[in-house]
Order: C-alpha cells, then sequence, then structure tokens
C-alpha cells in the first residue's frame, strides 16, 4: 500500500549524545556515535525536503539536541523552510544566553523533561547529579524569554506515587501542558522493566489523580496522559497507524516510521544520505510493511478496530511475542494478553536495579528480560 497522505511530522534524533542516563531511554541500545552525525548541511537538506513533503511540524530530539554546537543553525534552517519547531530537551545545558539565542533563530516550543518531582528521586533516576535544579533553571529562563513550556513526565514504579506533586510542580514552572506519559518499553526501558513496571494499584491512583487535576486546572493546563500499554484493554494506534502521519530520522540519516522501528528484526531502513526523503515515505520496503491493513493476520485482519488501533505497535508485538505481524498483546484480544498482565504483575513486583542508559561496544550491551513468547514455552 503506498502512502496517500503526506507526513504531519517529523522527529529528527539529531544526536543520541547525553549527559543523562536515563533507565527507560527509548534510544537503541547500540547509540550513534557522534562521528557518525550529519552534519548541519545535510540536516537543512533534509529539513527543506521534509517541508516539500507536506511536514509542519518538527520536533528536534535526542539523546540531547543541546549538544549540538549548529542547534541555532538547525533551527533557524527549520523555520526558513516554514516548519513550526519544538525542542525535546532534559534542559539541563539550558542557560539564558542560550534560550535567547534559540528563540532569535525562530524555536516555537519547548518539551522539558522532568524525571522526577523530588529533587534526590530524580537526580538518581536521570543518573545526572544537580540536574533537577538545573531544569528548574531552565524552565525560568523559558518563561523569561517568553516560550511556551510542556513538561514531559514519564512515569514508572518509581515517581508514580508522586504524580500529584508532579502536576503541581508544572503549574509552579509556568507549563502550558503536562504529559504524564508512563513508560513505553523499547530500547534501554525495555532492559529495565523489572525495576521500572508500575503496580496495578499505582496505575489505578495515577488515573484518578490526573483526571481530578484535568477538572480542576481546566484552563489553566492541558494534561496529556499516555497510558500504560501493559495494563491496557485496547493498544494505542502505532504513531497513528505505521507510516501514516510521522517519520523519525535518526542522527546518522536512517529514516524510520516511529523511533523504536530499529527493534524490528528482518527491516532495513533507508538514509536520506542514499534516498530523497519523499522516496522513502512513498516506496521505502521498510514503510510499506506494515502501512494499511492488508499486512494484518486474525485477529487483528477481521477485527472492527482495525482502523482505529491498526494492530497496536509493531515494536512492542516483536519485543513480546517475537513476531512484528503479530497483534499487540496489549490487545485484549491478543492471545498473549492474559501473559502480558501476568509478567507485569510479576515485574511490578521485582525489586531490580537500574541498568543506566551509556555508549556501550555491541558485546557489553545489556539483556532484555524474557520475551512472553518465551514465558509461555516455560
Amino acid at each position: 500500500m503506498t502512502a496517500s497522505n503526506p507526513p504531519i511530522g517529523l522527529l529528527a534524533e539529531i544526536t543520541h549524545r547525553c549527559p543523562l542516563r536515563c533507565p527507560y531511554c527509548s534510544n537503541p541500545l547500540e547509540l550513534t556515535r557522534a562521528e557518525a552525525e550529519l552534519d548541519a548541511a545535510a540536516w537543512a537538506r533534509v529539513l527543506e525536503d521534509a517541508a516539500g513533503l507536506g511536514v509542519l511540524q518538527l520536533h528536534l530530539s535526542g539523546g540531547e539536541p543541546t549538544l549540538r554546537p549548529d542547534l541555532e543553525e538547525l533551527v533557524a534552517a527549520a523555520r526558513g523552510a516554514g516548519l513550526y519547531v519544538n525542542l525535546i530537551t532534559a534542559g539541563v545545558l539550558l542557560d539564558g544566553p542560550r534560550v535567547r539565542r534559540l528563540k532569535a533563530a525562530g524555536l516555537d516550543h519547548v518539551q522539558l523533561s522532568l524525571q522526577d518531582s523530588d529533587v534526590d528521586s530524580a537526580d538518581r533516576i536521570g543518573g545526572f547529579k544537580g540536574g533537577h535544579a538545573k531544569k528548574l533553571a531552565a524552565a525560568r529562563h523559558l518563561r523569561e524569554a517568553g516560550l511556551p513550556i510542556t513538561i514531559n513526565a514519564v512515569v514508572h514504579r518509581q515517581n508514580l506515587d508522586r504524580i500529584e506533586r508532579t502536576v503541581a510542580l508544572a503549574l509552579d514552572l509556568g507549563a502550558h501542558r503536562l504529559e504524564v506519559a508512563h513508560t513505553q518499553y523499547y530500547g534501554w526501558a525495555f532492559a529495565n522493566r523489572a525495576a521500572l513496571m508500575p503496580t496495578p494499584e499505582q496505575v489505578d491512583h495515577a488515573r484518578r489523580v490526573v483526571d481530578r487535576a484535568r477538572a480542576d486546572l481546566r484552563g489553566r493546563l492541558v494534561i496529556d496522559y499516555v497510558a500504560p500499554d501493559y495494563y491496557a484493554k485496547y493498544p494505542k494506534p502505532c504513531m497513528g497507524g505505521w507510516g501514516r502521519q510521522v517519520l523519525t530520522i535518526g542522527p546518522d540519516g536512517r529514516t524510520m516510521p516511529c523511533h523504536a522501528a530499529h527493534t524490528i528484526k528482518g527491516l532495513a531502513f533507508d538514509s536520506v544520505k542514499d534516498r530523497p526523503l519523499r522516496w522513502i515515505w512513498q516506496n521505502s520496503p521498510a514503510f510499506e510493511a506494515f502501512r494499511g491493513t492488508d499486512w494484518m493476520q486474525e485477529p487483528c485482519r477481521s477485527c472492527p478496530r482495525k482502523e482505529i488501533d491498526f494492530g497496536g505497535c509493531r515494536c512492542q508485538a516483536m519485543a513480546l511475542a517475537g513476531d512484528a505481524r503479530a497483534t499487540d498483546p496489549a490487545c485484549s484480544l491478543s492471545p498473549l494478553h492474559a501473559r502480558l498482565h501476568a509478567l507485569a504483575r510479576e515485574d511490578a513486583a521485582t525489586d531490580a536495579p537500574f541498568t543506566y542508559r551509556r555508549m556501550l561496544p555491541k558485546d557489553r550491551l545489556p539483556e532484555a528480560p524474557p520475551a512472553l513468547r518465551a514465558v509461555e514455552d516455560a
């Protein structure tokens, strides 16, 4: 099935380098090193191509994008191409002058991540001493520059009990929007499942807190809530459907339908170094692999929800079922759904240490916990 619509958004992972070591990072276990990153001129060409393809929104991400000394140049190139520019950052490297330069270059919006509302816990989760204080200072600089702020709060077992304080902190920081996002178990998060998985009681409490806060803070703070897949009844649509709305470009130019697609065995991803972005979006075999519904197996193929959730997440199906074409085990119609719930409860009851994100050679990459198929076979 060939793409019939242009993508709306581009997630540009301009570097995998990051001073934080978050154990839930969705970047690949094998991180791209600085010498393999696209330079500013290459990114400028890509951004022009993206705008020509129909992209409206650019999300500059990483790793930590502010580690790029040419970030202002990339922002200016994006604005010159007519793109809305959003920066996704940990904020620990942002000072007042840098914020003002980024705004002058054309930056429209900033998403600032928080590891926790508690200082000690936040620094421990991020693996960066003093990081929380630097984030609070960054928020102040952003407010002073007049840039709108979204707070990204990735939640899990080790910070979920403080969800009320996280909402209060987002208000104190002057955020317009708060995204409470349960950890998505790809990359480093999959390797840290047993340290991060929340209990069912925590998930229920968090949902009640968010529902109450949305009602109480209507008109003051928009709160988005990304529910945990491992306790879901139905899965979320994969990026609005595989190859339908967004695309991701990694630091080395590899172009994918989503930021975790590299975990799917058997897919080869074309690079903007070798192919035009339009060709990749419209013709790349990796983008065609799960586009639409023709690829689906049962029970997805005959399900009335198949054009609502598109079978769920292909990366999650790969990780948990060992088959990217399988129904996402987060769906109650999957034969592995009950196993997924049991595995979540088992992980939630395990007291495991963090395996922190860091650059490692292939022979020292962390091992992921057993997939559902292995658990089932046992």
